[in-house]
């Protein structure tokens, strides 16, 4: 197994040369660090990643999650890679120091993560979800709330998920049937008992923390018993596996489910409250529960996106590497007779060329829409991201599947063995299209809420890439970039003034396409849009 993972030098130019982290860590709040520490959490990020969450990347994929008597058991070497992860600080760095971490910026912490992505992604995803939980518990959860369940995941001893899904509720929330029944007030403040099943709940249960804080999505039974309809009547609900006595909770797992990739993170089927129901406790008001999960959806995107685009520039640095290695035929037409590296020829190249145009567009996509989270105070920035947020995970999750599909190609028939990394990789980057939003439901988001209906997003980021053309056009050797920019925009424009001529239902039929227009555009100009 190869220990490529990163190119540190391009990341090193995403966060200094083009993003300017430096400027990032001007911010008041960010005052303590400079690019001392941003390095150094960057060189021991890559050297954990390399010592303790590559090491088991086939085994944890051969010898996945197992059920038995003891609940779901996982690969040693997984536990022990998070409790490094976590002595370490890795799940505390993106928090402020109010609430025990280090206060670095989100694109220092987003950085940092990418190296344990392209180690091993379902390991990895652990500490995603677990610091997502504790986000959004420490944004909107009570102080109570916050010091109970929030800050032992922020300390990496306690573990987090998110419980959305059901059997029949997947992308459609408004179907969610899980129910929730007031069962009186204290100091955590209203608690209730959920009853119902969650699926596809990535790090459910597993033998790996002393304790899993399930934020679930709830909706609160009516006088007479009746739910409601809709999205409006969900709320959210903190549901640990061990209550604050130390008793189990009512949580069981009903099953495993098996898939391709991402296999060293268990994927359950919950069930909540077959007897009595499981204990939680509300987090703000009731109704509010999608609004606040919101938060800790559109970080899992970027997140998910950016887990994409570490294993596509993983699987380009296996390429790359094989490429100039493996000797193979003649170029023709050149005079030479002897056998030549397969970089030689000019279809490898060209896959190679497109591996590295999706994997570091989609990372620097990624990584930019990660310092307009350090910029939410600023409201354009704050209407930027959420224009791009359905991009950023759909481009890299789709494009870091193409690349990791041409790392294949290029390694011929031994792309698809499992002696080769490229293959898991694969497999591991098939399942991003799926998680966190389907393709598809991120292409409804961002044009039919996000453009047909208008908004400040569009015309901040048309104003960007216009300011950004005209400055290109003081270079000679840009001159001609900044042109095919403003001309790629423009044909977006053109393309969403027709949309807007459509009955919705056409125009959404084509948001796929649109979406996937928009954000080749994007990454192809990832240099373009923020200077």
């Amino acid at each position: 197994m190869s220990s490529r993972l990163l190119d540190r030098e391009f990341l090193d130019f995403l966060l200094h040369d083009w993003l300017d982290i430096g400027e990032v860590l001007a911010q008041p709040r960010f005052a303590a660090h400079g690019r001392e520490t941003v390095d150094a959490v960057i060189d021991l990020s890559e050297e954990v990643a390399r010592d303790m969450f590559l090491p088991h990347f086939k085994e944890g994929d051969a010898e996945e999650p197992r059920f038995g008597p003891d609940g779901v058991q996982i690969h040693p070497q997984v536990a022990a890679a998070l409790g490094e992860y976590a002595r370490l600080g890795f799940f505390s760095a993106g928090f402020p120091e109010h609430l025990g971490g280090l206060g670095l910026p989100f694109l220092a912490a987003s950085a940092s993560f990418a190296w344990f992505a392209a180690a091993n992604i379902a390991t990895s995803s652990y500490a995603m979800l677990t610091v997502a939980n504790a986000r959004l518990i420490a944004s909107f959860g009570s102080p109570a709330q916050v010091e109970a369940f929030a800050r032992p995941q922020i300390e990496g001893r306690w573990f987090g998920t998110m419980c959305l899904s059901e059997p029949q509720a997947g992308s459609d929330l408004g179907a969610v049937r899980t129910r929730a029944e007031f069962h009186g007030e204290a100091g955590l403040g209203r608690r209730y008992r959920l009853t119902g099943s969650k699926m596809w709940i990535s790090g459910g249960e597993h033998d790996a923390a002393d304790n899993i804080v399930h934020l679930v999505l709830a909706k609160v039974a009516r006088e007479d018993g009746s739910l409601p309809d809709g999205t409006g009547g969900l709320s959210l609900f903190i549901v640990p596996r061990v209550l604050p006595d130390g008793s189990r909770n009512e949580i069981a797992v009903a099953g495993l489910n098996h898939k391709m990739g991402y296999r060293a993170i268990p994927n359950c089927l919950l069930a909540f409250g077959e007897q009595e129901g499981a204990a939680g406790w509300l987090v703000g008001e009731e109704g509010q529960g999608l609004r606040q999960m919101f938060m800790m959806m559109n970080e899992a995107r970027i997140s998910v996106g950016l887990g994409a685009a570490a294993i596509a520039c993983r699987g380009f640095g296996h390429a790359l590497g094989y490429a100039q290695e493996r000797l193979q035929g003649r170029v023709q037409g050149s005079g030479s007779t002897g056998t030549v590296p397969i970089i030689a020829h000019a279809d490898v190249r060209r896959m190679l060329l497109a591996q590295k145009s999706y994997a570091e567009g989609a990372l620097a996509l990624c990584l930019f829409a990660a310092r307009l989270v350090d910029e939410e105070h600023d409201p354009e920035s704050a209407a930027l991201l959420a224009l791009l947020t359905p991009v950023v995970k759909t481009f890299s999750s789709e494009f870091g599947l193409e690349a990791n599909a041409l790392a294949m190609q290029v390694h011929g028939g031994y792309g698809y063995t499992r002696d080769f990394d490229v293959e898991q990789l694969y497999r591991d980057n098939r399942l991003n299209p799926i998680h966190e939003g389907t393709t598809g439901i991120q292409a409804l988001d961002l044009l039919g809420r996000k453009l047909l209906r208008g908004g400040e997003g569009a015309a901040v980021l048309t104003a960007r890439i216009a300011a950004t053309a005209r400055n290109a056009r003081w270079l000679p050797e840009l001159a001609a970039m900044g042109d095919a920019l403003s001309a790629a925009w423009h044909a977006i424009e053109a393309a969403l003034d027709v949309l807007r001529t459509m009955p919705q239902e056409q125009a959404l039929a084509r948001a796929r396409r649109f979406s996937m227009h928009s954000g080749t555009a994007l990454s192809d100009g990832y240099g373009w849009i923020l200077r």
